[in-house]
């Protein structure tokens, strides 16, 4: 059975005439006979009678064109929805994101997003995770990318990939020739890391408690930029994602263990807010980029 059988059944049984349903379906009548045909001994019972020069539609068909309406109309939807989704999109996207995000994992995927919608506006806005839920709460937002927040307050958390969080140290620090480490190991040992205002910090406390090991904090500072300051200049070490690290000979990141510090990186909306043609498509780019990242990582 194919498309065009259900389009002349359809058809014929709108106007129960072969002239009229052929003009409309631009085919011969005799064309149109032959489909019906086709479609009567492959369903196995006859879908029309034939009164003379009247036409009319059996029990079997009438039950049939419920169906076949229902059907097509599903197949012309979801055609015409691809058909839109290929054009080139215009207007405007707002995007909160977290700062280990916005060094190449957002920017990657807005440069394809745009490469694709030339015409779009893209508005990216660093923020604090607890600040990316507020304004997606007041609708000031059209997605969030962040790490898995505490509360979401009725917002929508799908995850992308975990990504495991790890020791930074410079070149010439101590652990620096070290593949692995244990938390353990880290106990009495110089670090710098996020305030305790960060997620990030509360879940590294815990793996930290769990293992036994405390460490020597020596500076609390909000960027990872600032972090990796200051492992350049002392004898110290910090922790945060491999995403959040630029390129640097200098810096030697350490996977730690025992156990390791894991974070779910994930897209956010708003469930209540209708979610617009450009967000879909972006976070459907962002899955796929996710996928990517998700496999580097692990």
């Amino acid at each position: 059975m194919e498309l065009r059988h259900l389009r002349y059944f359809i058809a014929l049984a709108g106007s129960l005439n072969f002239t009229r349903a052929a003009e409309r379906v631009h085919v011969t009548q005799s064309t149109l006979s032959h489909q019906i045909r086709q479609l009567e001994e492959e369903i196995g019972q006859r879908l029309f009678d034939r009164v003379g020069k009247r036409v009319v539609i059996t029990t079997a068909g009438d039950t049939f064109l419920a169906y076949a309406t229902r059907a097509l109309r599903e197949i012309d939807q979801g055609l015409s929805e691809l058909k839109h989704s290929a054009a080139s999109m215009t207007g405007e996207l707002r995007l909160g994101t977290t700062h280990t995000f916005n060094q190449s994992f957002i920017p990657d995927c807005v440069a394809q997003f745009l490469l694709h919608n030339p015409t779009m506006k893209v508005i990216i806005e660093e923020l604090t995770a607890d600040i990316i839920v507020s304004q997606l709460e007041q609708g000031q937002l059209d997605l969030g990318v962040a790490y898995r927040p505490e509360s979401t307050s009725g917002l929508t958390f799908e995850p992308l990939f975990n990504e495991e969080l790890i020791l930074i140290v410079s070149q010439t620090h101590p652990l620096a020739r070290r593949k692995r480490i244990r938390l353990i190991e880290l106990h009495r040992e110089s670090l710098v890391l996020l305030p305790a205002s960060f997620s990030t910090r509360r879940l590294l406390d815990e793996c930290f408690a769990a293992a036994g090991a405390e460490p020597n904090i020596v500076a609390e500072i909000n960027t990872v930029a600032g972090m990796l300051g200051m492992v350049m200049r002392l004898p110290v070490g910090c922790i945060a994602a491999a995403s959040a690290i630029p390129p640097n000979p200098s810096l030697r990141l350490i996977p730690l263990e025992g156990p390791t510090p894991m974070r779910t990186p994930g897209l956010l909306f708003n469930p209540r807010l209708p979610q617009t043609r450009p967000g879909l498509a972006f976070a459907g780019l962002l899955r796929k980029h996710a996928a990517k990242a998700g496999a580097r990582v692990e």
